[in-house]
């Protein structure tokens, strides 16, 4: 009997999913849902867009035929608004209905609107689709003041936006550093400098009361809590994602912040899988549960949720050492595992322009940072893999070059 796979969502957890099951159930159904009118593109590459530096091209990965060519239903501009999780089955908006053998979810999030009078003016841009980074570019092109909200991997795309379309921007921290999670403060000025060379001035300790708006709701101003206005035409918000979970209500599916999965991509409710930025997924590395937003990440869990789904079992575990880059500066950045978590950081500055973080729990390296040379980052990675325990080796992990042979050999259990 033919398989009837639904997966809701066309991100590239959706479409990774998408493509892995068309190779191992060729004779299956297949349907992919979205709300978004048009079909996978890159998520990384929309930023360079925004800024001006790519046309949209080289942005579209997947157009409709390629679907077509491998068999894969796509219903785009289709909002699902229930799950009968007992009848397998999915209803829309306009009413179509949908049945599964097996269901994934991979609906990603919606940017946080900021909690402030004027917070939905026009002029206030959130950063997540290829949409909005058209209506980014159009409006950045002709704005001269902006502001940017958000001292994340997200909020420093649209500080940089500004800098590449000469907008006088300031970036409100409240903090008193970028991404103070994850970096210390003489990592974080190495971010600073390149902001400031970019034009764009970091205003930390500091955060958005209200937006000021003329007579046509566009936004003028910025008000920061000790009541200064700045002037700004163009506001860029990025303070996290609202995880689009309401899909599930009623389902019995357990959300936590997020959608809450195994190793194996699956609910607590069967025949549902989860994939992508929306999962609290059970990483075998940390031993606990964890989210991440990478891309590789989202990836790899659209694949591994499909072979699971078409072993109907548990044939492939989830194991991902993530990694972010950002390519803003005239130095490069990187961020892998999981920076912001552990018991322990170690760290070292190079140069003006290059630091290494490293984060470990329990003696093991879980995730870092490193600024200006990347090259360390598969020995760390290898390193994460293994789980191996780097206790009292402080001094090798932070040579310039590192030479996993220098380190001591793992202790063998007795």
């Amino acid at each position: 009997m033919t398989q009837s796979y639904v997966i809701i969502g066309d991100g590239i957890a959706g479409s990774s999913a998408a493509e892995t099951l068309r190779e191992e159930a060729p004779e299956s159904d297949i349907t992919v849902i979205t709300d978004e009118g048009e079909a996978l593109y890159n998520r990384i590459l929309i930023k360079e867009f925004a800024k001006g530096k790519l046309p949209e091209a080289p942005i579209s990965i997947h157009e409709e035929d390629w679907y077509a060519e491998r068999e894969i239903d796509l219903a785009l501009n289709t909002h699902v608004t229930e799950i009968d999780p007992d009848a397998h089955t999915i209803y829309t908006h306009e009413s179509d209905t949908y049945e599964y053998d097996k269901l994934l979810v991979a609906t990603g999030g919606t940017p946080t609107q900021l909690p402030v009078d004027n917070s939905d003016a026009d002029g206030i841009h959130h950063f997540w689709t290829f949409q909005d980074a058209r209506n980014i570019a159009e409006h950045a092109e002709r704005a001269d003041t902006g502001a940017v909200v958000g001292a994340g991997l997200l909020g420093i795309d649209l500080a940089a936006i500004c800098g590449a379309q000469d907008i006088d921007a300031n970036y409100f921290m409240r903090g008193n550093r970028w991404w103070r999670y994850a970096l210390s403060e003489e990592g974080a000025e190495i971010i600073h400098d390149g902001l400031r060379e970019k034009g764009v001035t970091p205003v930390f300790d500091s955060g958005v009361d209200a937006f000021v708006t003329d007579d046509d709701g566009k936004v003028t101003a910025t008000v920061t809590p000790d009541g200064e206005e700045h002037d700004s035409d163009f506001v860029g918000v990025a303070i996290g994602l609202d995880f689009n979970v309401e899909v599930l209500q009623g389902t019995g599916v357990e959300t936590d912040d997020g959608v809450v999965v195994d190793e194996y991509m699956q609910t607590n409710v069967d025949d549902i899988y989860a994939a992508g930025d929306l999962t609290r997924f059970y990483d075998t590395i940390l031993n606990d549960h964890g989210q991440n937003g990478s891309w590789g990440s989202a990836k790899e869990q659209g694949q591994v949720a499909a072979k699971n789904m078409v072993a109907d079992g548990e044939s492939e575990a989830f194991r991902w050492v993530s990694s972010y880059s950002i390519t803003h500066f005239d130095f490069p950045f990187l961020s892998f595992g999981h920076p912001t978590l552990g018991d322990n950081h170690i760290e070292r500055k190079y140069s003006d322009t290059e630091w290494r973080r490293l984060a470990l729990k329990d003696g093991k390296i879980i995730g870092g940072v490193l600024i200006g040379d990347l090259a360390p980052q598969s020995a760390f990675k290898q390193l994460v893999r293994e789980e191996r325990d780097v206790s009292g080796q402080t001094d090798v992990l932070l040579e310039e070059e590192v030479d996993l042979e220098e380190l001591e050999a793992p202790q063998k259990e007795q």
